[in-house]
């Protein structure tokens, strides 16, 4: 292991603290790799479209909302490639959420997700990605 020392302002430092503390870090130094390693990821695929990745893309929609259900079929079947696994959940009488498992290039993933999120009456969506690198590992 390397050692970095930084120089942080007081407000960024107590905007740290108050991290380590919510999230139970053991110490600063786990707290600013799980950061940095975040950051990384982040511009990994911001920086390369075609970088593969995984990704999980979580959306709540209204279920009785016209021809929804058929949109977001649609979707899926056009970008069935890209699906690994999906499941899908009743919340309540008028919302359903979903999670779908996905694998790609990270411009085709972000596509996809651009696109069910985009959908009118889907109320909720994020998508959160992992670079795979090039020997499969994530």
């Amino acid at each position: 292991m390397q050692r970095v020392t930084v120089t942080l302002d007081d407000a960024l430092m107590a905007d740290l603290d108050r991290l380590i503390a919510q999230r139970g870090y053991q110490n600063r130094s786990e707290a600013i790799r799980d950061l940095a390693r975040a950051g990384i990821k982040e511009t990994t695929l911001e920086g390369d479209a075609e970088q593969p990745c995984v990704g999980a893309l979580v959306y709540v929609y209204d279920h009785a909302a016209r021809e929804l259900a058929k949109r977001l079929t649609h979707h899926s079947h056009a970008h069935h490639h890209l699906t690994v696994s999906t499941l899908h959940v009743h919340l309540d009488h008028h919302s359903c959420l979903e999670v779908a498992v996905l694998k790609g290039r990270g411009c085709e993933v972000q596509g996809f997700a651009s696109e069910v999120i985009a959908e009118r009456s889907v109320r909720h969506g994020q998508l959160v990605l992992v670079p795979q690198r090039a020997d499969g590992e994530t």
